[in-house]
């Protein structure tokens, strides 16, 4: 188990990011949460296996079909098991 946090750039706020990134994290079978940043950037928290973490990333440098992403920033951590499920934050 680990955890990974992603921060995402480009226009990935008002095309869904946040929806189908829960989608996607929780068909990983991932847990944690996504949400929107001041600087109008998305990002994620999730825990999981390496695989299917590496698999969010990997999606994340695409999004949803309206996001035009610009940048991921990914940075690996010891994973906590404090997240029950995978939510969007507000």
């Amino acid at each position: 188990m680990e955890r990974v946090r992603i921060k995402v750039r480009g226009r990935v706020q008002g095309v869904f990011f946040r929806a189908h990134t829960q989608e996607k994290a929780s068909r990983l079978g991932l847990t944690g949460w996504v949400r929107n940043t001041e600087d109008g950037g998305v990002e994620t928290m999730a825990e999981g296996s390496r695989k299917a973490l590496e698999d969010l990333v990997s999606w994340c440098h695409e999004g949803p079909p309206a996001a035009d992403v610009k940048s991921v920033d990914v940075e690996w951590l010891k994973a906590s098991g404090e997240f029950k499920g995978f939510m969007i934050s507000y």
